[in-house]
Formats: structure tokens, sequence, C-alpha cells
């Protein structure tokens, strides 16, 4: 059996992960449980999560060559545009 060893690194942010995660959770359980006594803070916990689960599908890189995106939406870079990139529009 192979051993694989990760570095501390990686291990100190897969543990800091997990308590951001179980954070987030005991915030949106008091808040679903007990919404009388959750403040302003756990509020704001659950909120910034969502937020941040949004993020890698509005991020995510395209896939394919430079520019391949803008073709695909009919739009040309602005590289091409202005004359400063290579090839032709």
């Amino acid at each position: 059996m192979v051993r694989r060893r990760f570095p501390p690194a990686t291990l100190a942010l897969v543990a800091v992960g997990l308590v951001a995660g179980g954070l987030w959770w005991w915030a949106v359980l008091r808040l679903l449980l007990v919404p009388g006594e959750a403040g302003p803070v756990e509020a704001v916990m659950v909120a910034g999560g969502w937020g941040l689960s949004l993020l890698p599908v509005h991020v995510a890189a395209s896939s394919g060559r430079p520019g391949a995106a803008a073709r695909r939406l009919g739009r040309v870079p602005w590289r091409r545009r202005w004359g400063t990139g290579s090839g032709s529009a």
C-alpha cells in the first residue's frame, strides 16, 4: 500500500475549511431551530456562506483557446478589436 504524505499547509487548509463549514452549519441550524435567539452574526455567516457557494459557478475558467468564449458569444476580444493582438478579426 502506498502512503501519501500531504504538506502541512494542505492539512491546515483542510482543517480551516472543516471548522468554517462546521460554524456555518451551526449558524444555519441555529437560525432554523431557534430564530428568536439567533442574532445578526449568525445571519451574516449564513448569508456570506451562501454567497461564497455561488463563487465557483461564476468564476470557473472556460475551456479552450483564449477568446473562444467571446467568439461563441459573437463578440470580438478587445485585443483584436483594437489591432494589438495577433491574427485577424
